[in-house]
């Protein structure tokens, strides 16, 4: 296991680097940040030198790379174009996010994992088919559209929470908005584990585990939901980078200042060392959880083996 993990970290250093590259070339091709600096008006040709040399946009293209991850290292994001420190952004961005996104994946197990053991053991019954056509409802409808009626039904017409999360952004001001973010993601982790849970019923250690007398729970939980939650895990493994950097819409309907908000206001003032900075950091948080996903598959099934 531990030289597994240690091949698994190198691997993830050239697809770190090879993504930041990508991410770099992409956001810097967006349009002219300087020209965002000066508002509606153009800059001047000394003012646009002399910013261009301060945020080190003078430099070649692959120079700009090449001083950027050396900085990351060190622990540096760069500034962002009103003089604040990336990384300061990030102290108060990522832990609203960190937490609404726990909100979301609470959701996804409990409700997702529930509702998809409930209809993958009740296959072709009326409950079955509820919950199915309710998933393809949940998916069907865009996420801004479930954001803005539940705000509007919980927050306006009701008065049980309240439309815009406070900047503190408590857990208890986190359910709804957590809720939007999963709604989609929910319904996929119910489908994904109705599924799975149904083909592994006809397995030959399930039948072999009934037919030696072992409770019908044990049967379920020991043998059955085990394996059948592999495609799970990795679904929700993979997702977790996905709600905390797909979390634009949610945050911007429910006022909330994490991620989404950052990444949202550094793409429409062309900021590029905020875009570039955030986004590194959602990078490493996928490339972790897809090794976390790995490690859990030996959990789940003995049968699984790493050298």
């Amino acid at each position: 296991m531990g030289r597994y993990v240690v091949r698994r970290l190198l691997q993830m250093v050239p697809v770190f680097v090879g993504a930041t590259l990508l991410i770099f070339l992409m956001v810097n091709v967006m349009g002219d940040p300087i020209a965002g600096l000066c508002g509606e008006r153009q800059c001047d040709a000394a003012t646009a030198a002399q910013l261009r040399s301060e945020f080190g946009l003078d430099q070649p293209l692959w120079q700009q790379y090449a001083t950027y991850m050396g900085n990351v290292f060190t622990g540096d994001f760069g500034t962002a174009f009103n003089g604040q420190p990336v990384t300061e952004l990030m102290a108060a961005a990522f832990p609203v996010t960190v937490r609404l996104t726990i909100v979301a994946v609470l959701f996804e197990l409990v409700v997702g994992i529930s509702l998809g053991v409930l209809t993958g053991l009740s296959r072709g019954r009326p409950v079955d088919t509820g919950v199915l056509l309710l998933t393809l409802v949940v998916i069907s409808v865009p996420t801004f559209v479930t954001g803005l009626v539940l705000q509007l039904l919980f927050g306006v017409e009701w008065g049980w929470i309240k439309p815009s999360v406070s900047p503190e952004a408590p857990y208890g001001e986190l359910i709804v908005p957590g809720l939007v973010l999963a709604s989609v993601s929910l319904a996929y982790v119910t489908r994904l584990t109705r599924t799975s849970l149904a083909e592994n019923r006809r397995s030959d250690y399930v039948r072999t585990a009934v037919a030696k007398g072992l409770p019908r729970r044990r049967v379920i939980v020991r043998h059955l939901l085990r394996t059948s939650l592999i495609p799970v895990v990795t679904f929700i493994g993979t997702d977790i980078g996905a709600l905390m950097g797909g979390a634009i819409v949610t945050e911007r309907i429910f006022n909330i200042h994490g991620v989404g908000f950052q990444l949202y206001q550094g793409i429409l003032r062309q900021n590029t060392q905020t875009v570039v900075g955030f986004v590194t950091v959602l990078v490493l948080v996928f490339l972790v959880a897809n090794l976390l996903v790995d490690l859990l598959y030996a959990v789940l099934d003995p049968r699984i083996r790493y050298a």
